[in-house]
C-alpha cells in the first residue's frame, strides 16, 4: 500500500516538520509508505555537502532578497539545490527493509520514477554517469531536470526528489546548482514547449512510483 498526500503550497520549515513526524510514524508501524507531493515557496536549501561553507550561493544576500528567496540547511544529501512555484517536490516516506536495503539502488529508482514520468509527455530523460537525478538532452550538454536528495534513517526514507515543471528556471541563476557549473537546467514545460498541468504531472509520477516500487 502507498498512500500519496497532494499538499499543495507549503513552507519548506512546514515540510520538514511533517515528515519528521511521518518518520516517527513509520518507525513505530503507526503508518504505512507515504508519498508527499507538494511545493514550496522559492527557497535555497542546503545538503550535507555544503557544511564546510555555501560556496555554491552565488547571488549576494541582496539579490536574494529582492527575489525573494529564502535560504535554508537541511539534512538530506546532496549539495545545493532551489525549490519554488512550479517544481514538483515529491517526499517519499517508505520503509526499504527487507529487501530494498542500498542507498544507490534507491536513488536510481527514483531516477527510474521520473525518467518514467516525464516520458509520459513525450520527453526522453537520461542518466548521467556519476552523477544523480535525471537529465534531457544530447551527451555532454544535458541539462538537469530534475534532482535528487534523500535522507534514510533505519531504512526509512525522508526528501526525495523535485522535478522542474514550470519552474523559474532564472533563479538557479541564485547558485551552482548541485554544485555542477558545466550543465544547465531545463523544465518539463520548456522541453514540451507549452504548459503542463501539475495535477497530471502528479497522477504521472504516482503511477510511475508504485510500478517502480511495487506499491
Amino acid at each position: 500500500m502507498l498512500t500519496v498526500n497532494r499538499l499543495g503550497t507549503i513552507d519548506y520549515a512546514s515540510g520538514l516538520e511533517l515528515q519528521a513526524r511521518l518518520v516517527d510514524d513509520r518507525k513505530a508501524g503507526r503508518v504505512g509508505d507515504t508519498l508527499l507531493l507538494l511545493e514550496h515557496p522559492p527557497i535555497i536549501t542546503l545538503g550535507v555537502k555544503t557544511r564546510q561553507g555555501p560556496n555554491h550561493i552565488i547571488a549576494s544576500e541582496e539579490e536574494l532578497a529582492r527575489e525573494g528567496v529564502t535560504v535554508h540547511e537541511t539534512g538530506r544529501g546532496g549539495d545545493v539545490t532551489y525549490h519554488g512555484p512550479g517544481q514538483l517536490v515529491g517526499y517519499p516516506i517508505i520503509d526499504l527493509k527487507p529487501d530494498r536495503c542500498d542507498v544507490h539502488v534507491y536513488v536510481r529508482d527514483l531516477e527510474e520514477v521520473l525518467i518514467r514520468a516525464i516520458s509520459t509527455f513525450g520527453v526522453t530523460g537520461t542518466r548521467v554517469k556519476g552523477l544523480s537525478g535525471v537529465w534531457v538532452g544530447e551527451p555532454g550538454g544535458e541539462k538537469k531536470i530534475a534532482a535528487i536528495g534523500v535522507r534514510i534513517s533505519r531504512w526509512i526514507t525522508s526528501h526525495g526528489f523535485a522535478l522542474n515543471v514550470a519552474t523559474d528556471l532564472r533563479h538557479f541563476r541564485l547558485i551552482v546548482p548541485c554544485g555542477i557549473a558545466d550543465r544547465g537546467v531545463t523544465s518539463l514545460e520548456q522541453e514540451v514547449g507549452h504548459a503542463v498541468p501539475m495535477p497530471e504531472v502528479e497522477d504521472a509520477v504516482v503511477s510511475a512510483f508504485r510500478h517502480v516500487f511495487s506499491r
